[in-house]
């Protein structure tokens, strides 16, 4: 029997109407949560991007407040704006929108942005809330993969965790919340360069793939029954497709045979992804009250 697979639709557009529901008793009270989001350059990802965020904050009733700036800003001047934003009590998420150009510290950038505003926790302050287990914002994605598994009750606790990759965004984050006691996982943490890596998923009751690789997990990689949460949003070029390419996970569409459950690229961690930047938008306003 194929996968069941999990909708990001139906579970990002819940999320959504919840912060919409929580926007309108905010705008009662004489406020309207406000995300400023600033873009540095005009990669055509990141100007997509930046795009559906800024629909789906406007779709919630939110502010969105797009800052968009040259590739060769200087560095004082993004962290001068950055530092506006922190002291305006209208804004109440502050986002930047990475990759940042080549001359600009993006660690120095991420740790200007105050950890009350900081909605994508990307501050190494917030970084460390959430390792401890401390009150803060989740990152969006990680958030995103919790609330798949929390929805379609894919039992956590004690379950063999097997997250391939590694990134600051996705891999990290999420071993660090699963471990954590409210989860409970067993958590292995591999990558592209992980010996004997079929090894370790074939043990995963969840298998998340996060490695930036159209379709690196293969069927013979998955137990069967596992839960799978695809991570990878990946751009492939495609001649015969209008836009030049096409998207697909990290997941082997095989796999779908394997799998007890499965996230679908797209429609999966990615709407899931922006849902979970208005729910921590809208909780920044709440928090300022």
């Amino acid at each position: 029997m194929p996968a069941a697979v999990m909708d990001g639709k139906l579970l990002s557009a819940k999320i959504k109407e919840n912060a919409k529901k929580r926007t309108e008793i905010l705008k009662q009270k004489g406020i309207t949560p406000c995300l400023a989001v600033i873009l540095a350059g005009e990669n055509p990802a990141s100007l997509s991007y930046v795009k559906s965020k800024e629909n789906a904050l406007r779709e919630a009733g939110m502010e969105s407040r797009n800052i968009k700036l040259p590739y060769d800003i200087d560095e004082k001047e993004l962290l001068y704006i950055i530092e506006n934003l922190n002291e305006d009590k209208s804004v109440h998420g502050v986002l930047v929108q990475l990759p940042l150009p080549d001359h600009i510290d993006e660690i120095k950038i991420n740790s200007a942005i105050r950890t009350e505003k900081d909605v994508d926790c990307f501050n190494p302050a917030s970084v460390g809330n959430m390792v401890l287990g401390r009150n803060g914002f989740l990152p969006c994605t990680p958030a995103g993969v919790i609330a798949f598994l929390e929805e379609y009750n894919i039992p956590v606790s004690g379950a063999e965790a097997v997250i391939v990759g590694r990134s600051n965004i996705s891999g990290k984050p999420l071993a660090n919340l699963l471990m954590q006691k409210k989860y409970n996982a067993t958590v292995t943490i591999c990558h592209r360069g992980t010996k004997n890596l079929s090894s370790h998923t074939l043990r995963a009751d969840i298998l998340i793939a996060a490695a930036g690789s159209p379709g690196f997990i293969k069927p013979d990689m998955v137990k069967k029954g596992a839960a799978i949460i695809d991570v990878g949003i990946n751009r492939v070029p495609d001649a015969s497709s209008p836009k030049g390419y096409y998207i697909c996970g990290d997941a082997d569409p095989g796999v779908y045979e394997k799998a007890g459950f499965i996230t679908p690229v797209p429609g999966g961690v990615g709407l899931m992804t922006v849902a979970m930047l208005l729910k921590n938008t809208v909780q920044a306003a709440e928090n300022s009250l």
